[in-house]
């Protein structure tokens, strides 16, 4: 069974691990209501997507 010669450092441990970070997601603003979406995505706030209005969206009581 392979076992490992030496041991592994530091430097490549982490040189391994670089690609396991969270990342803040981006944001940008709707053009109709302004509010604040995530690109590619239908406004949850006014239902538009690309200018158009894809889903109804009733407002609250």
């Amino acid at each position: 069974m392979g076992v490992p010669k030496r041991r592994t450092s530091s430097a490549k441990r982490d040189q391994r691990r670089a690609h396991k970070k969270l990342r803040v997601p981006n944001f940008s603003l709707c053009p109709q209501c302004h509010e604040p979406i995530v690109p590619h995505h239908v406004c949850p706030h006014c239902g538009v997507y690309k200018g158009k209005e894809v889903i109804k969206v009733e407002e609250e009581k």
